[in-house]
């Protein structure tokens, strides 16, 4: 489990308290949201105070505000919530690996080159995967597969010969036919033996077909890394050969004379890694594993290093979880540099070298932009100019709890407060407090707890639990999104990523608030936020406007955020948006696509929407018979029937 979040101090956040309490820029809210730390330069704020994505293209950036593409959905027809991708990013992504690893190759005189392969599980949508074999064909950019649907996928996207297909996970029979035609039709498919019971269907089915396999061994390593997932890691990794195991598939492809078939060396350091003397460490001991395949007699050629290549999620830059402390240059030089020094002593030659970095190629190029719909906020309503002549002695006492906080006496009035609260509940329990009189006492000790937050600056000293109090009082904003949908790593593994509004970012940010989702589950809330000032519980935003849409976003989702998404309350898949960024500044939509429709999502789960329909169209007329409504009613209940079934999971305005 990820070590307990660090508590915020109290709102107004510190570019407020550095600014003043009547000065606001959006350079402020740039360093608020820290969005210049974890955006990686490609997202930013405007001087009218909205986000922009900023596209790279040959001699300058091109910088479109997120408002404008709202606006082009809008006018689409595209409701909230959207996710929406940026082609141009994952473009970039693919070039700034490739041409990190030619600098390190060139600046440390390696003598032999790289090939980048994605990992199809971290994404696998059509238009991502589409765009990676279109874009990465430049660079001889590959494909891993998992399965036999990834294989596919693999080998019907891929267009270009020199790029390599690496195949991991289990694999039967079939799995290994496929790759065993596409080496014979000229493609470059690797088969990473997980295990030793792959080896002898390899041989099998090579020797039926009368095609030679390129074969690959993943050895589980004892080094361990940092970061989330670091129990996997190591020697308990559930994937991978131990040292005797790989003995044994030496022998195997020796007594079939098929040693010359063992070409690659597969290494999976971990995923997300934040510390990068980890990956050193690691590539060393991988290094070791590949002399002595070469002494063992086989030809080899092939180092894959897996992912493992981090996402600075919260602008930290450091060897957190969620953020990373190294560059993309330190990271290839420092693979490049290991290598070369551990194979040249051995006279071995130097292996074409691949990495699997699935997360840094996606993540940026994807976000869910959603509107926020209500909100709800603890603080009290409007307390009466006196009291009641009859009112209780407790809410007496709670009032004048109430006069009397000052900065010098912030705990003994939370303390009071506290006590009188508690009695309150106990006499309406037993029906000695009316629930009128129960509602004025709860809206004093509300408003004590508020006048003791705001006065907390001034305080010398804040205990522990003066400090939560801001976190106690925020306000809960209603997102028209479901976590379980669009971002499952936030409830399944504590995930964090980057939200703030997209728009009146020169306004300050005067609230404190948590996000809950369209979902009736408790988990359905995100109440960690990613901040280069330390992981925060609550978010800073502006107060709704009556009439007004309010818009946030969640970057940095492009990673399996979208497979790996349920159906938690039957919220379906979102509306998707395919945007690519002109050098003049336009944009085009190249790619829209209209999410589940509730018919979609009730056939997932085995009903039949036209049944559905008829069975209440068997209700109605049934109720027309009996008198309950008219023909012209039961119409228009048909009507609203079929219309839903035809209408968006989320909410429509």
């Amino acid at each position: 489990m990820n070590a307990s979040p660090t508590r915020p101090s109290l709102p107004p956040m510190t570019p407020l308290q550095r600014l003043g309490l009547d000065e606001w820029s959006p350079e402020a809210s740039a360093e608020l949201y820290g969005i210049r730390e974890w955006g990686a330069d490609y997202f930013d704020v405007t001087a009218d105070g909205q986000v922009c994505v900023s596209v790279p293209f040959a001699d300058r950036k091109v910088r479109v505000p997120l408002m404008d593409i709202v606006a082009g959905m809008k006018a689409r027809g595209l409701e909230m919530p959207v996710v929406l991708r940026i082609e141009n990013l994952l473009d970039h992504r693919i070039s700034l690996l490739n041409d990190a690893f030619a600098r390190a190759i060139d600046k440390a005189g390696y003598q032999n080159h790289y090939r980048g392969v994605f990992p199809i599980k971290v994404n696998q949508q059509f238009h991502v995967i589409d765009e990676i074999a279109s874009f990465g064909a430049r660079y001889n950019h590959g494909l891993e597969a998992g399965s036999k649907a990834e294989l596919i996928i693999a080998l019907s996207q891929l267009r270009d010969n020199d790029s390599l297909i690496i195949c991991n996970g289990y694999k039967d029979a079939e799995f290994i036919e496929l790759g065993l035609y596409a080496i014979q039709m000229g493609r470059r498919c690797f088969f990473v033996a997980e295990t030793p019971a792959e080896v002898p269907i390899i041989i099998e089915r090579s020797r039926a077909l009368g095609i030679r396999p390129l074969i690959g061994v993943r050895m589980k390593l004892s080094a361990k890394v940092d970061g989330h997932w670091a129990a996997d890691s190591g020697e308990q990794s559930i994937f991978g050969l131990t040292p005797a195991q790989l003995i044994e598939i030496i022998d195997l492809l020796k007594a079939a004379d098929m040693l010359d078939c063992l070409q690659l060396l597969h290494v999976h350091l971990g995923s997300q890694i934040p510390n990068i003397r980890n990956i050193r460490l690691g590539v060393l001991e991988a290094c070791r594993y590949y002399v002595n395949l070469v002494e063992e007699g086989a030809p080899m050629g092939f180092l894959d290093l897996g992912g493992g290549l981090g996402v600075d999620y919260d602008g930290t830059a450091t060897n957190s979880t969620h953020s990373m402390n190294y560059k993309l240059d330190e990271y290839c030089i420092d693979i490049i540099e290991t290598v070369a020094e551990t194979l040249d002593p051995q006279e071995v030659a130097h292996p074409v070298l691949i990495t699997e970095s699935g997360r840094a190629t996606v993540a940026y190029s994807s976000l869910l932009l959603f509107n926020i719909l209500d909100v709800r906020s603890p603080e009290t309503t409007s307390l009466p100019d006196q009291l009641p002549e009859d009112a209780p002695e407790l809410t007496i006492n709670l009032a004048s709890v109430l006069e009397q906080v000052k900065p010098q006496n912030l705990q003994e009035s939370l303390n009071d407060a506290i006590y009188y609260r508690d009695e309150v509940y106990e006499l309406f329990r037993h029906g000695q407090l009316t629930l009128r009189e129960r509602a004025l006492a709860d809206s004093y000790y509300r408003a004590t707890l508020y006048r003791i937050a705001r006065l907390l600056p001034e305080a010398r000293r804040i205990s522990p639990e003066l400090e939560v109090l801001p976190e106690l009082l925020c306000d809960t904003y209603y997102g028209n999104f479901s976590v379980f949908q669009s971002l499952p790593d936030i409830w399944a593994i504590d995930q964090l990523f980057p939200i703030m509004p997209i728009e009146r970012l020169n306004e300050k940010p005067v609230r404190q608030a948590i996000l809950a989702d369209l979902t009736c589950d408790c988990d359905g809330k995100i109440d960690r936020f990613a901040n280069p000032n330390g992981e925060m519980t609550t978010l800073p935003l502006h107060p709704l406007r009556d009439g007004e849409e309010y818009h946030l976003a969640v970057f940095l989702v492009g990673a399996y955020q979208e497979t790996l998404g349920d159906l938690h309350n039957l919220f379906g898949d979102t509306n998707v948006v395919s945007v690519r960024v002109n050098e003049d500044g336009s944009f085009d939509f190249i790619k829209e696509f209209y999410g589940d429709c509730i018919a979609d999502v009730l056939s997932y789960v085995e009903y039949h929407p036209q049944s559905m329909l008829e069975r209440f169209r068997n209700s109605a007329e049934q109720a027309v018979r009996s008198g309950r409504i008219s023909v012209a009613m039961r119409q228009q209940m048909m009507e609203a029937f079929s219309a839903s079934l035809r209408g968006y999971t989320y909410f429509e305005r």
